[in-house]
């Protein structure tokens, strides 16, 4: 099952100070964060002038804002990435494919990002609810984020549309996707174990059976654009902490797990994509049963365990 919550810790002084800093980080990244919106905005001038400049203009403001959260979090909260696994080259697109357990998640692999220089390049699967919501859903639509409305036949055309974009204006990119499809919780676990078992399916203890159709549209409409698919397993030392938590300055050590795939080695055709992406979960969880049980990810691949 998932790790356990982070716990908070009993003292009411330290609650209320990590309270009262987290509330001044929050007010000011708010207010930082349409700051950047407004300037994402002007840039809508250099469009009819040059579009790379507008796509690297937007990629600054996102290194910029998203790279000062990630180093307020490690200088001032002292959160520390423990990364092993693959050392994935800084050059490359790729499809990165994501356990998902809470919104920290995101905010560990944008350290990630920032320490392979990639950053700025990051692009997410947003809910379209979110779309027009200032700060995030503004500024991901600078960056060329797809929006997904969980309509598959509505979506398929809206990431067709985004997937030609990036392709035919080569933007780099890292295409982040938790193909869970939503945070893995015992609630939801047990349901998609009672769907594994439905169909099938290999029934996994820690993650939730992906969802393929995004997965298989990434990879087919993006097609050589991406050099691999870079498979993340993030494990959290001390419990699943809540966004707020992780603001607090509670989180201190997070565990990230990286195996490059690449481009070239996988398979064509969409039943075999889907195995594919199920394999990769299959690993994944015998990945996170390690952590529980030992506090770190194994040296070697979890690949070796299921062959």
């Amino acid at each position: 099952m998932p790790q356990q919550p982070l716990i908070e810790p009993p003292g009411r002084l330290a609650r209320a100070v990590a309270w009262t800093r987290a509330t001044v980080v929050s007010t000011v990244g708010l207010a930082t964060l349409l700051v950047i919106n407004a300037a994402q905005t002007a840039s809508l001038a250099l469009l009819p002038i040059s579009r790379r400049t507008f796509r690297r203009f937007n990629r600054w403001c996102a290194s910029t804002w998203w790279g000062a959260c990630v180093v307020l979090a490690e200088r001032f909260n002292r959160t520390h990435l423990i990364v092993t696994g693959t050392d994935v080259p800084s050059d490359e697109n790729a499809i990165v494919i994501v356990n998902h357990q809470q919104m920290p998640d995101i905010t560990t692999l944008m350290a990630w990002a920032r320490s392979k220089r990639r950053l700025g390049d990051l692009k997410f699967f947003v809910k379209k609810a979110l779309q027009w919501v200032p700060g995030i859903g503004w500024g991901m639509q600078f960056l060329s984020c797809p929006f997904v409305a969980r309509d598959w036949t509505a979506d398929r055309e809206r990431i067709a549309r985004t997937f030609h974009t990036i392709t035919h204006e080569h933007i780099p990119m890292w295409l982040v996707s938790f193909v869970e499809g939503t945070r893995a919780t015992p609630e939801k676990i047990a349901q998609s174990q009672a769907y594994a078992r439905e169909r099938g399916l290999a029934v996994l203890e820690h993650v939730l059976v992906p969802r393929t159709k995004g997965f298989i549209a990434s990879v087919q409409g993006l097609g050589r654009h991406v050099g691999a698919v870079y498979d993340v397993t993030i494990g959290y030392a001390e419990g699943v902490p809540t966004l707020w938590q992780f603001i607090k300055g509670r989180v201190h050590d997070v565990h990230v797990h990286v195996r490059r795939f690449p481009a070239e080695d996988l398979p064509h055709l969409e039943a075999e994509l889907a195995e594919w992406l199920h394999a990769r979960f299959a690993e994944k969880d015998l990945l996170l049963e390690h952590f529980y049980a030992y506090g770190c990810f194994p040296d070697d691949v979890a690949a070796a365990e299921t062959s």
